[in-house]
């Protein structure tokens, strides 16, 4: 019996050779292991409308059905579509700042550091872009679903064989590369990459392991959850995008598994607690938030990851990561609503509507603007006025 559950998300097999596709197995697996249809959503209540918000800009830019993760820096966000489009808006106003088409579908992207911007393509090549001019391509030995990290003159990619890879970010040379053996399953879905201090931070498997940027060595592991149960599929861990910093403590989730909290200037794991999720976290210096499976939206203590309150008012709507942008704790649901919830006790404050599609990751702010991005390709920019 499959204990853990599917809501569309493919996954893939690892083998010395290859990533091979075991596509649409998921919703096989998750039929399989419940025996009952998908719960209708929660009809929503009336909108308490205690807090404004505004709308300031709206673009298209065309589908979007792979991972992306928008990129924010300044008072630029820098998106992508599946056709290749790469798109740089100012945050104020939606504006395009740049545009380039690479005429090619990508798996991953954005990283930017606010200057270069990279993207990986369907054909597993990953291209620097400045400014809409295409740098350089680079061919790499696996597919990748989480955006390339952007920083130090650097480009890191996370790729599905659970290899770390460092390329110069002018020329495209590779630096060096790291792999370890991991579960033979890796989700299709955005991992975890991001620099603290001057270790670079990756999620592989059910772990946060810090590295040397300059030659990818280990400098710790951390584990949030490890592998358990009888087949593969439950034994699958992966920690997926995206996470809640605060100075060095990183927080994240391990899929279907677990919220846990890392000190990464020690490498120490400050708790782990279960979560049944498929979606990453946000969080400030007291709290961390996050969305389950089953739609309830929940908030952990930070520093001991105990419980302060769970959300039952938006159940079985397919949520997105949250966002914790100003006074509130913001989430998405697959009707293309975003839900404005109180960090204080998850009440509603209020909810807007975009184009009636389900968001594509996480919301990101920018400048103050909140942006996020629907499947159709539709990118919104808001803020609450």
């Amino acid at each position: 019996m499959i204990s853990k559950r599917f809501t569309g998300l493919a996954f893939y097999r690892r083998s010395p050779a290859a990533i091979i596709f075991v596509a649409a197995a998921a919703l096989l697996l998750g039929a399989c292991g419940s025996g009952a249809k998908k719960p209708k959503p929660t009809e929503l209540g009336p909108n308490a409308s205690l807090i404004a918000v505004k709308p300031l800009w709206s673009q298209r830019l065309g589908a979007v059905d792979f991972s992306l993760q928008i990129a924010a820096q300044g008072d630029t966000v820098t998106l992508a579509s599946n056709d290749g489009t790469v798109v740089a808006l100012d945050v104020k106003t939606g504006a395009e700042r740049w545009r380039a088409s690479l005429a090619t579908a990508l798996t991953a992207g954005v990283g930017s550091d606010g200057k270069l911007a990279a993207v990986v393509t369907r054909n597993n090549e990953l291209v620097m872009l400045d400014g809409g001019r295409e740098l350089w391509r680079q061919k790499l030995a696996a597919q990748v679903y989480t955006a390339p990290f952007v920083a130090g003159g650097r480009v890191f990619v996370l790729a599905a064989d659970r290899s770390v890879t460092a390329f110069d970010g002018k020329g495209g040379r590779q630096l060096w590369s790291q792999q370890r053996p991991g579960e033979p399953l890796v989700l299709r879905q955005a991992g975890v990459m991001l620099a603290v201090g001057d270790t670079l931070v990756v999620g592989l498997s059910g772990r946060l392991v810090g590295m040397n940027p300059l030659n990818g060595s280990s400098r710790w592991e951390a584990p949030i959850a490890s592998p358990r149960g009888v087949n593969e599929v439950e034994r699958l861990v992966d920690l997926v995008g995206s996470v809640s910093r605060v100075n060095n403590v990183v927080c994240a989730r391990s899929y279907q598994t677990a919220v846990g909290c890392v000190d990464a200037q020690r490498g120490n794991l400050l708790w782990s607690k279960p979560a049944d999720g498929a979606q990453g976290v946000h969080g400030d210096e007291r709290q961390v938030y996050g969305s389950e499976a089953d739609g309830k939206v929940l908030a952990w203590a930070r520093g001991d990851g105990q419980r302060v309150w769970s959300n039952e008012a938006l159940r079985y709507r397919d949520l997105s990561a949250p966002l914790l942008y100003g006074r509130a704790l913001v989430v998405g649901d697959a009707a293309g609503f975003l839900h404005f919830l109180s960090p204080a006790d998850g009440s509603l404050l209020t909810r807007v509507s975009t184009d009636g599609q389900a968001p594509v990751g996480a919301p990101v702010q920018a400048a103050g603007v909140l942006v996020t991005i629907t499947r159709n390709g539709t990118a919104y920019g808001f803020s609450t006025e």
